[in-house]
């Protein structure tokens, strides 16, 4: 399809030099002769016709191009409005879909695709380089289509059965066929056109007969001289020979091994061992074909491979240790005298005879055989690799991590010494508590603990390590570490006081135990306030001039090393109003009083002289009434109510003295005379007085909360009830005149 393009491109270009004109191409049509469907070998011409008006005077110049299945196969330029392409005798090959394309200058135009359809192949020939064929020997045969065009895929059978299947770009093949079986074969050949595999198989070629001849002629024969039953020592010659001429390969072999190989008749000798015995196997091979013959060789042992062996096993650094290499006489031909030992050490000679002696120790660690030696004989034991082990060394017990009285905790017990596998034994006071065996060297020896009740104690934990070396065991020394007691319950030292305010007040947090440092926070009304950290077992905090908003619970906590955190009992702290405070309202009390006096005293001497000889009356009258008791309400009073959270605090301020004592000490003797004179006669009492006296005698009380309230019923009341009197009387006074 590229091909197509290119050419078409390069038409485009060389038509684009001539005159541009008015034109159109009307039609383009192809057509198949004789037909779309032909038989194979028929002569076929592709017919394109072209119709195109134009206004030229001169003719046009076309360009025809064929297609079969999209690819250009056929191009032609032209003045000619039809171009005709002719194929020869067609073959399947030639089937497809074909297309025919103008173009004039920069129009084109294409044809509708015709299928043509190519039927029938020709019958292959089958030909062989040799009918005659040796057992094992290949095939060479030659399967042809001369007359069939495109590329080829070949399939050759052997008695119907395909062998080979070859694909080639030409109309022929050849190729080599390995027989499959040791008889007479019949071989025949089809193939497919592999761009049009819908058309099918060919029909069979010529069938070959190949005759393939026996080659038992190649078997070998084997023989053992002197005989095949040997004493070790004994020198023995193993023969293949073989008749046939030329073109063989000959083998000696025993199991898997080749011992040797040659091209005819051979020999082959050795001195034979107890291991040499066994099957001897002579092979003949002519290509693929192989014929054999096999002996068994029997050989008697002479005395046994020595066995080297250890005592004691294993052995440890410092023990001294015996090296045995010993065989045992399996013929009657030697004594047991005549084997000689020879021990090496890394392949050197480090001995001679049978037992070896020394002491364990890095410098004799290695790899060791012994050679024994009879006759000729000799014979290497399997190596015996020493490697002396390691005495356990003393262990060392170690924690983990931190150690918490009553918490569980772990630690290690590790020889830094010693092979293994070692044995760790916890123990507590000499009493076993755990084991652990460590196998790898990358294992640790990791026991748990409970709890420990004092740090003492954490004195009592000591290790064992073993492995089964000379010593039976190795004990670590007591274990040591830092101990962390965890803090008992803080107390808070001051217990619900009341403290004045403006004072500074210190809070003492103190635990019974508890190990260094120690984290203390101290809490007001559940707020933190501060936090130390001290190596003591009390931890203070100062609130400086404490104020009344600082009242309330107050609280610390203790803990440390990240342990639990405990917390003491609440304390109520009241803070009371400041002295200065105090005296502060005890003056603004007294200067309060005293101006209610002095107030009394200005309004009753501005009072008419009757008027103030019948007031006088009427205070002796009630002067007579039954004085109030100091408990009474009556009784005037100045109280200062503080009330904190939880306590009342307060400072009374009684700074009366009795009114009525003072009123009477500054009348006349007449005047007491008249009062005693008039309480005779109540009848000339106005009731509205006696309702004013009523009044006068109710007492008031305050319960304000932290506020000054200043009762005087006896004389504030009375003094009311006197304004008013007066005031009834002026009206009436008033009213006669």
């Amino acid at each position: 399809m590229s091909v197509c393009l290119l050419w078409l491109g390069l038409s485009a270009l060389w038509q684009a030099a001539d005159t541009q004109a008015a034109f159109t191409i009307d039609q383009v049509t192809l057509t198949v002769l004789p037909g779309n469907n032909v038989a194979s070998g028929t002569n076929l011409i592709l017919r394109c016709e072209a119709k195109v008006s134009h206004s030229l005077t001169q003719p046009l110049t076309y360009t025809f191009s064929f297609l079969q299945d999209d690819q250009l196969m056929y191009s032609k330029n032209t003045s000619a409005s039809v171009v005709e392409r002719s194929l020869s005798l067609a073959r399947v090959f030639n089937s497809g879909r074909y297309q025919c394309a103008v173009r004039i200058y920069d129009k084109m135009k294409t044809s509708t695709s015709q299928a043509l359809r190519v039927t029938g192949l020709q019958v292959p020939t089958l030909k062989v380089k040799s009918d005659i064929i040796s057992e094992g020997e290949d095939i060479i045969a030659t399967c042809s289509a001369p007359e069939e065009t495109g590329g080829l895929s070949f399939y050759f059978y052997e008695n119907d059965q395909e062998v080979k299947r070859v694909p080639s770009k030409s109309n022929s093949v050849t190729t080599t066929l390995t027989m499959q079986k040791l008889t007479d074969v019949y071989l025949h050949c089809v193939y497919v056109v592999i761009m049009h595999p819908d058309a099918g198989f060919s029909n069979k070629s010529n069938t070959v007969k190949v005759i393939v001849e026996d080659l038992d002629a190649i078997r070998p024969q084997i023989s053992i001289s002197p005989n095949a039953n040997v004493v070790e020592g004994d020198r023995v010659q193993i023969t293949c020979k073989v008749q046939y001429p030329s073109d063989l390969e000959l083998f000696l072999t025993k199991g898997n091994t080749v011992l040797r190989q040659f091209h005819t008749t051979f020999t082959y000798s050795l001195t034979v061992r107890a291991e040499d015995s066994g099957d001897y196997v002579c092979k003949a091979e002519k290509g693929t074909v192989q014929r054999k013959t096999d002996y068994y060789l029997n050989v008697t042992e002479l005395f046994s491979k020595p066995i080297l062996r250890m005592r004691p096993d294993p052995v440890f650094e410092g023990e001294r240790f015996t090296l045995t290499c010993r065989s045992t006489v399996s013929s009657q031909k030697i004594k047991k005298e005549d084997i000689k030992y020879t021990l090496l050490k890394e392949d050197r000679h480090i001995n001679s005879g049978v037992d070896y002696f020394t002491t364990a120790s890095l410098a004799s660690n290695g790899k060791y055989s012994c050679v024994a030696v009879a006759k000729g004989v000799n014979k290497a034991s399997q190596p015996l690799d020493l490697k002396a082990k390691v005495p356990v060394s003393t262990p060392v017990i170690r924690v983990i991590d931190k150690v918490i009285v009553g918490r569980p905790f772990k630690v290690s017990c590790e020889a830094e010494n010693g092979t293994l596998p070692i044995t760790y034994t916890l123990l507590k006071a000499h009493i076993s508590l755990a084991e652990r065996r460590v196998v790898e060297a990358t294992d640790k020896a990791l026991f748990s603990i409970d709890s420990i009740s004092s740090p003492e104690e954490i004195y009592s934990f000591t290790c064992q390590a073993q492995n089964q070396g000379p010593s039976v065991s190795s004990t670590s020394q007591p274990l040591r570490a830092e101990v962390i007691v965890p803090v008992s319950k803080p107390v808070l030292e001051q217990r619900d006081i009341t403290v004045t305010e403006g004072s500074d007040l210190t809070l003492k947090c103190l635990v019974q135990k508890g190990t260094y440092p120690i984290i203390f926070t101290w809490y007001h009304n559940r707020n933190p306030l501060s936090t130390q950290k001290v190596r003591s077992l009390e931890g203070s905090y100062i609130i400086k001039a404490i104020e009344r908003d600082q009242r309330g619970d107050y609280y610390c906590e203790a803990s440390n090393y990240n342990t639990e955190i405990k917390r003491s009992y609440p304390a109520r702290i009241g803070v009371s109003l400041a002295v200065w405070k105090k005296a502060l309202i005890g003056v603004f009390c007294i200067l309060l009083l005293v101006a209610i006096v002095i107030v009394l005293t200005v309004f009753l001497k501005k009072m008419p002289s009757p008027r103030r000889k019948k007031q006088a009356t009427e205070l002796s009258v009630l002067r007579k009434t039954p004085r109030p008791k100091s408990g009474d309400p009556m009784r005037m009073s100045l109280t200062l109510d503080i009330e904190d959270n939880t306590i009342l605090n307060g400072t009374p301020c009684v700074m009366g003295r009795n009114v009525w004592s003072e009123n009477v000490s500054g009348s006349d003797s007449d005047d007491h005379t008249d009062v005693e004179s008039e309480l005779v006669h109540p009848q000339e009492v106005d009731p509205s007085k006696e309702v004013l006296l009523k009044k006068s005698t109710e007492p008031e009380y305050s319960g304000q909360h932290t506020e000054a309230q200043m009762s005087t019923p006896g004389v504030s009341e009375q003094a009311e009830g006197a304004a008013l009197e007066y005031a009834q009387l002026n009206n009436s006074e008033q009213e006669a005149a």
